[in-house]
């Protein structure tokens, strides 16, 4: 018999853009993550909910509310969660400082690591000048992305009848074009400008769904990735050492990868109860 894999402790966790309320959203493997990995903090750092797809057209699997689920009973087993909102969730920034439990919402925190580093948690959207000065492209962007997502999905089921692991290829592609390299590169530098500003030693956001830990101008910056392309997150470990885990990787070296976490059946959509 094959035991499960031990369950880490971390001092803190950062994860982001899960876009719950989407069929790209890979809640399955999040909650396998969420199974091992145990914290201190767990840092929601937005895009958690995506609202703007569920006005849409509504999608919520039943792997959505275990997700749910899983978090909020870690807040009641003593993890201290923070719920930093994005701009898929943005509605929730109006309940800022609100806190019950041991969760609390607010637009950005500053968190101390385990050496003394301050670091500015945020999302991040609010340095995506097509987000905050062109709603409508952001829109019609995200729509792109997401029929990008729905063809993956099916990418991948090919691709797992024929016995190979998940690849993303939006990311791949993501990661080709010379525009959206280049958009990436302006964006950690206006993060890291913000980090600067609040004179913090880094900054931890999300957003732009590109996991990485590096320097701009003396200033760490921390992205933590996302859980509808990469399936990754940041953690510090209790010596106060960063990390970016990306958990398909992990699990790939791990024989029960072949089965990821299972919720139960899903509940019905609004768009199955119609046919």
């Amino acid at each position: 018999m094959i035991a499960d894999p031990a369950t880490a402790h971390y001092r803190a966790i950062w994860i982001s853009d899960i876009h719950l309320g989407t069929r790209g959203c890979k809640a399955e493997f999040l909650l396998d993550f969420l199974r091992y990995n145990e914290s201190d903090y767990l840092y929601l750092v937005g895009d958690i909910v995506d609202v703007w797809q569920l006005r849409k057209s509504w999608y919520w699997a039943q792997s959505h509310n275990d997700v749910i689920q899983k978090i909020l009973r870690k807040a009641r087993k003593g993890t201290k969660v923070i719920y930093t909102p994005g701009n898929h969730d943005e509605m929730l920034r109006s309940f800022e400082d609100l806190q019950f439990g041991n969760i609390l919402v607010a637009d950005e925190i500053i968190h101390v690591t385990a050496d003394g580093k301050r670091l500015l948690v945020l999302h991040g959207d609010q340095f995506d000048q097509i987000v905050r000065y062109a709603r409508w492209l952001a829109l019609l962007g995200d729509s792109a992305y997401n029929f990008m997502l729905f063809a993956n999905h099916y990418f991948n089921l090919a691709r797992r009848r024929l016995g190979y692991p998940y690849w993303s290829l939006s990311a791949y592609l993501k990661h080709r074009v010379k525009n959206a390299t280049e958009y990436i590169g302006r964006f950690a530098e206006a993060v890291a400008e913000a980090g600067r500003r609040n004179q913090v030693d880094g900054v931890v956001c999300g957003h732009i769904h590109t996991a990485e830990i590096r320097t701009i101008g003396g200033m760490l910056y921390c992205n933590d990735g996302d859980w509808v392309e990469s399936c990754t997150a940041l953690v510090e470990h209790l010596d106060g050492r960063l990390e970016i885990i990306h958990w398909l990787d992990r699990r790939a070296l791990d024989p029960l990868r072949a089965k990821p976490y299972r919720s139960r059946p899903a509940l019905p959509t609004r768009e199955t109860a119609e046919v």
